[in-house]
This record gives C-alpha cells, sequence and structure tokens, in this order.
C-alpha cells in the first residue's frame, strides 16, 4: 500500500531539510516543522479525568498521569503505558502519551497509567529510564485496589516499547510476576538493527532521507541511551538479547514504512520460536511514530482498537 497520501502530501516540506535534527532544532526550518507536525483532519481529543501523581522510585519521584473514565461496576483494566522519542525526548503532554491514554480511556473505560520516565540526558543512562518503568508499574500492582483497577498490562511506543519489554522481562525474572498483556509499538529491542529485507528498502525508496533510520543514527540513540557501546547491552536493555520463555501474550504492532520495522519483526519471531502467545500486525501506510496522528486517520484508529483489544480481559473483548 502507497504512504498514506495525508503523510505523503506533507513531504514537500521537507524539501532542502539537511536532517530530522535541523528541523526539530533550526529555527530557519520552525515554519516548515509547524506545518508537518500540524494535524491534517480535526483533532478532537476526549476529555477525561486526570491526575498527575509522583511514585517512589530508586533515582527520585516518577512523575505518571493517571487516566480514567467515569467509575463502573468493579475492576477496569490498566495499561501501563511509556512514549517513545529515541529515550532522549517526549513527555507526557505529547500525542503518543496523552491522546492516546484519552482515546484508549474513553472508548474502553480502562485506566491508564502514563509513565514520565526520566530521559537518557544529562548523564542520564540505562538502567536508570528501566529502573523508572518498574517502579511505576510496581506502584501500580501494590496500588490496584486504591486505582481501582485488576488486570495490569504494560506498552509503548518506540523507546517506550523497549522499556515496556525490559520492564516485563525485569518483573518476570525479579518478581516472579507478568504483566497481563504486553503491547509494543514499532519497538526497537536489538543494539544492531537485524538486515532489512528487500521489499521494505523498497518501500522506504518513497520516503524522504530525513524520515530514515540509517544504522549510524540506531547505533548513536542506542549507545546515548547505554552510556557506552552496544556491546555494553544486555537482555534488559536490549530484549532482544534475552531469554523470552514465559513472558506473556503480547501484541506488537509495526509501521510499514519504518526502517525500524525489522527490529519489531524479529522479536515477534523470537517470541513464537520461545512459545509465547504473540500477534504482530504490520499496520498498512503508516510512518514510524503514527500512534502521534489522530485516530481519524485510518489505520491509526483501528491500531488503537487492537491496543484495547489486547488490554481489556477475554471476556469483555467482543
Amino acid at each position: 500500500m502507497p504512504v498514506h497520501p495525508l503523510m505523503a502530501a506533507k513531504f514537500p516540506l521537507l524539501d532542502g531539510v539537511p536532517s530530522f535534527a535541523a528541523l526539530l532544532t533550526d529555527p530557519a526550518f520552525r515554519e516548515r516543522r509547524a506545518g508537518f507536525d500540524r494535524s491534517p483532519v480535526p483533532d478532537d481529543v476526549p476529555e477525561v479525568a486526570t491526575v498527575d501523581e509522583r511514585v517512589p522510585g530508586p533515582h527520585g519521584p516518577v512523575p505518571v498521569r493517571i487516566y480514567r473514565a467515569t467509575p463502573g461496576e468493579g475492576e477496569a483494566p490498566c495499561l501501563v503505558w511509556l512514549h517513545g522519542g529515541a529515550f532522549r525526548m517526549g513527555d507526557l503532554d505529547m500525542p503518543e502519551a496523552d491522546r492516546v491514554a484519552r482515546e484508549l480511556t474513553h472508548r474502553t473505560g480502562m485506566v491508564v497509567v502514563s509513565v514520565d520516565y526520566r530521559l537518557a540526558v544529562g548523564g542520564v543512562a540505562y538502567p536508570v529510564p528501566l529502573d523508572d518503568v518498574v517502579a511505576a508499574v510496581r506502584w501500580v500492582r501494590e496500588h490496584a485496589a486504591d486505582l481501582g483497577v485488576g488486570r495490569i498490562s504494560l506498552g509503548g511506543a518506540s523507546a517506550g516499547g523497549n522499556l515496556s519489554a525490559g520492564a516485563a522481562l525485569r518483573l518476570r525474572d525479579e518478581d516472579d510476576w507478568l504483566p497481563a498483556a504486553l503491547v509494543l509499538a514499532y519497538p526497537v529491542l536489538h543494539p544492531r538493527l537485524p538486515p532489512a529485507p528487500a521489499s521494505l528498502v523498497e518501500r522506504m525508496a518513497e520516503v524522504p532521507e530525513i524520515l530514515h533510520f540509517p544504522p549510524r543514527e540506531v547505533r548513536e540513540t542506542t549507545e546515548n541511551y547505554l552510556g557506552g557501546p552496544v556491546s555494553r547491552a544486555d537482555g534488559y536493555a536490549m530484549p532482544g538479547l534475552a531469554t523470552l520463555e514465559r513472558l506473556c501474550p503480547t501484541l506488537v504492532l509495526t509501521a510499514e514504512y519504518d526502517d525500524l520495522r525489522v527490529s519489531g519483526q524479529v522479536f515477534a519471531g523470537q517470541l513464537a520460536e520461545s512459545g509465547v502467545d504473540v500477534r504482530h500486525v504490520v499496520v498498512p501506510s503508516m510512518l514510524h511514530g503514527f500512534l502521534n496522528l489522530p485516530p481519524a486517520i485510518e489505520p491509526v484508529g483501528r491500531a488503537l482498537d487492537l491496543i484495547a483489544e489486547t488490554v481489556r480481559p477475554p471476556r469483555a473483548r467482543t
């Protein structure tokens, strides 16, 4: 399927921009970035109740934002959710965090706990962001009754997907506990990207170079997170290196037009070979980061529905 036309229509805004970093930081490209970030469709974000909390962690308090719909009968399913941003960008207000949480809460009545883990900037490196995530999940688990939740799932996008998988592995090994389900949206789970198939290389030829993730950039991102060379990675930092047996049922969502898709695809295969219940869905026509887009841009809405179906208890699925 071709790149989504609403996305392809923005590609001319990138002409002459030397890099994605320049688009983000160079004042000369401020108007182009605003145009590139502007939603191409009306973006009606659902209103749901939110509460900001700070939960204890080994490196200090970890901010979280709790989203809940109108209280219903019984315990609500819960999703602990982690935004992306290459481990060094992103916050609770970005669409991939805030809009996703609001949409899931509004659509299903679930409780979403969005985690503002420490970013790998200013000398912060692994395992600090992962420690924050593990601490947040443990806090949700310990305060489930107060939060009115029962079934607890864990998920995230891009770097958040990596941290979700790493946290699930830590909780399996340290606590003998697993989330009910794991949701990994366009994650990077290997210290070096597996080779891309020819079909993906052909698809990426339709995408401007500054929206690619070349090996050098991926390596720099990984080394920044690790605080050193990729050889330093263990299975918690890069779950593609881990022993995956006994992990919980997992949904892997990847984007059709994304160099990083190979990591999620290979990881899904590793899960299957390890006997884990896994579902891998390639979201057609989309680029990396598609959960930052409004759900009115299909197939973003359908991807959110898949996440909701994974998090809801089986008896509530339709």
